[in-house]
């Protein structure tokens, strides 16, 4: 790419990085899957890192699907009240799970990515965040087609061991009607506490209501700061394994420019991308 080009593509992408919603579109995301330019990202150390472009040789409409999900036959008995860090068996399922929503233009690219791609994902919201709000028209008819799943991440992300019980009911219960009202959606019994802590007294607050799995994890992308493109591939190469929960966070852009990497991974290994609730019979499926 020559030095002019790479100037406009920069600016191109600042500009889209800034934009309202409604600006950047489908497209956008479309060039996500194709890989992103090189650009500077903060790294781990603070400094900038030149990242070189991994484009995909072939556009999204030309790929071929990823595998279905498993049909609901095969769905596992729901687990009694406990903690979930990786699914159930020796299959081929991977549990994509993303944490948050602090970014509104990340919750619309995920959610843009799903769309274009087939991937099925699991999103632990977080509903002080605007980002759930400004995307729900679009993610409205994936949450309703079960292609992604809504789980409870607390209201605002405090660390749960650190409260008294009333307050740990009421960051899972204010989270619990915001999603009911935004979403129409009831997501018991999943719930992951913030940065993964929580103890007996969590545990069985949220028992108490109805939120009885505490869901972990096996794998990350290791996305909850700022880092470098090329080390959120090395984790996914690393954790996108059978049967793993990997989780991933809906915070920053980084994420945002290797979809298509992420895809090739999956599709590579074969694997099926599952919610949740493709893996376990939910108390209304045997109604």
């Amino acid at each position: 790419m020559s030095e002019l080009k790479r100037r406009r593509f920069l600016a191109g992408l600042s500009a889209g990085m800034f934009a309202p919603p409604s600006v950047v579109t489908g497209i956008e995301a479309a060039r996500y899957l194709l890989g992103a330019a090189p650009q500077r990202v903060a790294g781990t150390s603070g400094t900038g890192t030149d990242l070189p472009a991994h484009p995909l040789v072939t556009p999204p409409s030309a790929l071929q699907p990823l595998l279905p999900p498993p049909p609901p036959a095969a769905r596992a008995p729901l687990p009694g009240p406990g903690v979930l860090s990786v699914l159930p068996g020796d299959g081929d399922l991977l549990a994509l799970t993303v944490d948050d929503g602090v970014s509104t233009d990340v919750v619309r690219l995920y959610t843009q990515f799903a769309k274009d791609s087939g991937i099925r994902l699991t999103y632990f919201v977080n509903g002080t965040y605007r980002s759930w709000t400004d995307n729900a028209p679009l993610l409205r008819p994936l949450v309703d087609s079960g292609q992604i799943q809504l789980g409870n991440h607390s209201w605002s992300h405090p660390d749960l061991t650190t409260l008294s019980p009333a307050r740990i009911a009421d960051e899972i219960t204010r989270n619990d009607t915001f999603l009911k009202n935004t979403f129409g959606i009831d997501a018991r019994p999943y719930l992951r506490p913030p940065y993964g802590r929580h103890n007996r007294a969590v545990r069985a607050v949220a028992a108490d209501l109805g939120y009885t799995i505490t869901t972990m994890w096996s794998g990350s992308l290791a996305d909850s700061t700022v880092i470098t493109e090329d080390f959120i591939v090395k984790m996914a190469d690393t954790y996108f394994r059978p049967q793993n929960i990997v989780i991933g966070h809906l915070n920053h852009l980084p994420v945002t420019h290797v979809y298509g990497r992420l895809v090739e991974i999956i599709r590579a290994r074969r694997l099926r991308t599952a919610t949740l609730n493709d893996v376990f019979t939910r108390p209304h499926d045997a109604k």
